[in-house]
């Protein structure tokens, strides 16, 4: 009975692993800037206050911050040149 019950288990398991691969999130590209330096080049940006957010998302960083005057900007980087690639 054990054996029955360790084999169903170890199938399912074994059956069921591509399937938690797949929900995986894809990974910037291996040339990717680092995120400290997309940040550092939001801090720099004109009123700027805080980051709230970072979001890895359709092949870029989405950084989400406020400025002194509490306007929430939305700006998606490039993870490679870390260049703005369109605000939102």
């Amino acid at each position: 009975m054990r054996t029955v019950v360790l084999a169903t288990g170890l199938t399912v398991l074994l059956l069921g692993g591509p399937a938690f691969a797949a929900d995986a999130k894809p990974l910037p590209p291996p040339n990717a800037k680092k995120l400290s330096e997309i940040l550092a080049k939001v801090e720099q940006r004109a009123d700027f206050r805080y980051v709230k957010e970072v979001d890895w998302d359709d092949g870029a960083y989405t950084v989400t911050y406020y400025t002194t005057d509490r306007a929430k900007v939305e700006i998606a980087y490039d993870p490679v040149t870390a260049e703005p690639s369109e605000a939102r």
